[in-house]
C-alpha cells in the first residue's frame, strides 16, 4: 500500500537533468520553487524501477518493438478503468502526445486548413497548428461561477464560418483542470460529426480523475463518433515517465490509421525504444495500487490549495475535477502578466507558469502544479500569502 508518506519525501532533482530544475531562475531572497511545467515530483512506481533496472542489468540496448502483451495491458487498462473496450490493430505507438497529435493533424488536413482549439488551453496545440501552416480557430472558454464551461453557440458559428476541419480536443482540459461531462462530450460530438469535422483527442491527463468525477473517452459516445475520433494517450503522465517518451494513439477507422501510419513513416521516428516499452508493461500490469495512492495524495493537495486564500488575498483557486494542475484565478490584482511573474517568481520565489501562455483569455491567471510533497505546496502557499 503506498500511503501519503511515500509522496511525503522530498527529492533532491538539481543534479538530475530535469527541465523543472535546470537553469533555475532566481528570486529576491530565496531559492525558487519550480511549479511550472507538467511533471511530479514524486518517485513513480517501483514496479516500473525495477523494470528499467532488470534492461539496464542486460547490457544490451538494441531496437524495441511492442509486441501482444504490450498492447493487451494497454487494452485491459483502459477497459478495466473507463470502460472503453479497444482492439489490437487500433492501437498506434508515438514517441509522445504531441508528437501523435502533429501526425493527425498532418494526416487529417492540407496546408491552410482550419483547425479548432478551445482557450485556455495547453499552448502547443497552438503552436502544432501554426507550426505546420494550417490555420488556427479559437473558441474561448467561459468562466462561469468558477468553473469553465463550453460557448457551444460560438463553436458551432466558428466552425461553419472558417470551415473547420478538425476539432483539437483537450480532455481532461489543461489548463482549467475541467473533466468534461457526458452531457459536453455529446454536445462536441453532435456539432462535429454535423459538420463533417474530425476529433483529436488528447486524453493525456485522463487517470488524474478525483471523486466524483468521471472520465469518459470521446470515442466511446458511439460508433459513429469512434470512426471520426483520434485518441492520444499516454503512461507518461501518470506515472511520471515523461522523460522516456512513450504514447500510444487509438485510431478505429482503418483508412484513417494508414494516412496516421504514413506520416509517422515519413518522419522516419516511430519505434518506442526498450526502456519506454518495458517501463510501459510495468505501468500497466503492476502499478494500479501505486497509481490510486498517488491520487489520494493529489486530491488532498487540491483541498489544501482551495482553501489556502481568503478572499482578502484576491487569489482564488478553482476547484479541480482532475488533473493535477491547478489554475490560480488573480485577475482581482489588477496585475499585468509581467507583474504577476515578478510577483510569483522574483519576490515569492514561486515559479508558476502564466496564464497568458494559454491564450488571450488567459491573461490575470496562473497555472501551479500541486504533483509534488505537501510540504513543498504548503511552503509555497506560505511565500506567496507573504508577499500580497
Amino acid at each position: 500500500m503506498f500511503d501519503f508518506c511515500f509522496f511525503d519525501e522530498v527529492h533532491d532533482r538539481t543534479k538530475s537533468s530535469a527541465i523543472k530544475y535546470k537553469d533555475l531562475p532566481q528570486a529576491e531572497k530565496m531559492p525558487v520553487i519550480p511549479m511550472w511545467i507538467a511533471d511530479m515530483d514524486f518517485k513513480s512506481s517501483p514496479a516500473i524501477t525495477e523494470a528499467l533496472k532488470r534492461t539496464a542489468d542486460h547490457g544490451i540496448y538494441g531496437y524495441g518493438e511492442i509486441d501482444d502483451e504490450y498492447k493487451d495491458l494497454v487494452a485491459d487498462w483502459y477497459n478495466r478503468r473507463m470502460g472503453w473496450k479497444i482492439e489490437k490493430d487500433e492501437l498506434l505507438t508515438m514517441p509522445g502526445v504531441m508528437y501523435g497529435v502533429t501526425m493527425a493533424i498532418r494526416a487529417l488536413t492540407k496546408e491552410n486548413d482550419a483547425v479548432l482549439i478551445c482557450q485556455p488551453v495547453y499552448y502547443p496545440f497552438k503552436n502544432v497548428v501554426l507550426n505546420n501552416n494550417r490555420k488556427l480557430v479559437v473558441n474561448e472558454l467561459v468562466l462561469n461561477n468558477g468553473r469553465y464551461e463550453i460557448n457551444f453557440n460560438d463553436f458551432e458559428e466558428k466552425i461553419i464560418k472558417e470551415n473547420v476541419k478538425v476539432f483539437l480536443l483537450c480532455s481532461p482540459h489543461n489548463p482549467v483542470a475541467r473533466v468534461w461531462t457526458k452531457e459536453e462530450l455529446t454536445k462536441i460530438a453532435e456539432i462535429c460529426l454535423k459538420h463533417n469535422v474530425y476529433i483529436i483527442s488528447d486524453e493525456i491527463h485522463s487517470d488524474f480523475i478525483f471523486d466524483g468525477t468521471k472520465h469518459i473517452p470521446i470515442s466511446t459516445l458511439s460508433e459513429e463518433v469512434k470512426m471520426k475520433t483520434v485518441t492520444c494517450v499516454a503512461p507518461s503522465k501518470t506515472f511520471n515517465i515523461a522523460g522516456i517518451q512513450v504514447s500510444n494513439m487509438i485510431v478505429s477507422d482503418g483508412a484513417l490509421r494508414e494516412k496516421i501510419l504514413k506520416e509517422r513513416t515519413a518522419t522516419c521516428y516511430h519505434e518506442l525504444n526498450i526502456m519506454s516499452i518495458e517501463a510501459t508493461k510495468a505501468a500497466y500490469k503492476e502499478s494500479e495500487e501505486w497509481l490510486e495512492g498517488l491520487l489520494k495524495y493529489l486530491k488532498r493537495n487540491a483541498e489544501i490549495l482551495q482553501k489556502a486564500f481568503p478572499e482578502d488575498y484576491k487569489i482564488t483557486a478553482l476547484n479541480m475535477d482532475g488533473t493535477y494542475l491547478a489554475w490560480l484565478d488573480c485577475r482581482k490584482l489588477n496585475l499585468s502578466a509581467d507583474e504577476l511573474n515578478d510577483l510569483f517568481l522574483k519576490k515569492a520565489g514561486v515559479w508558476l507558469h502564466n496564464g497568458a501562455t494559454f491564450g488571450e483569455c488567459g491573461k490575470g491567471f496562473m497555472r501551479m502544479n500541486i504533483a509534488c510533497p505537501a510540504s513543498v505546496l504548503e511552503e509555497a502557499i506560505k511565500r506567496i500569502k507573504s508577499v500580497l
